[in-house]
């Protein structure tokens, strides 16, 4: 009968690097409804998920919000969306 005795160990964990912390969270409109997307300071997108969700809620309760992602700065993020989806998104500045 084997116990197991006699294999080798497993490796060491080599603990990767933890992605940065999302900075905004926009919720603009889509053809198949409201999206919320997570981006990091440099505007990258990390996420995208259904707006109704209760996470949005969370993640919106306090953070300070404006209206609009005109700006050139979300020009490469949200270059899939029309500039009146863009005039109409909400922009969150999620906390540290």
């Amino acid at each position: 009968m084997n116990q197991g005795f006699g294999h080798e160990l497993p490796q060491r964990h080599a603990q990767q690097d933890h992605r940065q912390v999302s900075r905004y969270l926009v919720v603009i409109a889509s053809s198949a409804g409201p999206v919320a997307k997570l981006f990091l300071d440099s505007r990258e997108q990390v996420g995208e998920f259904d707006a109704g969700t209760e996470e949005v809620a969370v993640m919106t309760r306090n953070a300070t919000s404006s209206l609009g992602a005109a700006e050139p700065e979300w020009d490469k993020a949200l270059a899939g969306h029309s500039a009146g989806e863009r005039a109409a998104a909400m922009v969150y500045l999620l906390d540290l």
